[in-house]
């Protein structure tokens, strides 16, 4: 269903409710669209009550910083995160699988915190490999494929300065 034409029907069923409502409407539409067209190129996702555009970059790493991310194993790593990620409404923006790490910025709905993406992603992704490489399983004997932690920073469109001009 798209969201496009969900938003289409709550505008018709807005205006026959509140005339009124129209005018604020079509200028916090105007707000919205000139934000869009000022940043260069912005995206805004939409959701049934909300409008937003939040990018995640994350990088993590394998456990001891082995370089196996190499071959075949790079890339069902990388078909792993994409499916991981389009199953949880998550847009891959950009993505880089190096030896000993990944890389990728990826915009999320906003009901999902970066700990919940970076759960589902490591998590799946570490315990298909190791299902369907055995020689993985030799090297990583205590079955934790990559590392503890891992990096994340907000990728923000908006400067103060534009959020002060608009209030």
């Amino acid at each position: 269903f798209d969201c496009n034409v969900r938003a289409r029907q709550s505008l018709g069923r807005l205006c026959r409710e509140m005339p009124g409502a129209f005018l604020s409407l079509v200028r916090t539409t105007r707000l919205f669209n000139n934000a869009q067209t000022d940043s260069g190129g912005m995206e805004y996702r939409y959701g049934s009550h909300t409008v937003f555009q939040i990018e995640y970059h994350f990088v993590w790493v394998t456990k001891y910083r082995y370089k196996v991310l190499s071959g075949a194993i790079a890339e069902r790593v990388r078909e792993l995160v994409r499916e991981t990620c389009e199953a949880f409404e998550m847009r891959i923006v950009k993505g880089v699988v190096s030896k000993d790490h990944v890389h990728i910025l990826v915009s999320c709905p906003p009901s999902m915190a970066p700990s919940e993406i970076m759960r589902r992603i490591k998590g799946r992704t570490s315990s298909k490999l190791f299902e369907e490489f055995p020689h993985v399983k030799k090297r990583y004997w205590g079955r934790h494929f990559l590392a503890r932690g891992y990096f994340c920073a907000t990728v923000g469109q908006m400067t103060e300065e534009m959020i002060t001009q608009y209030l």
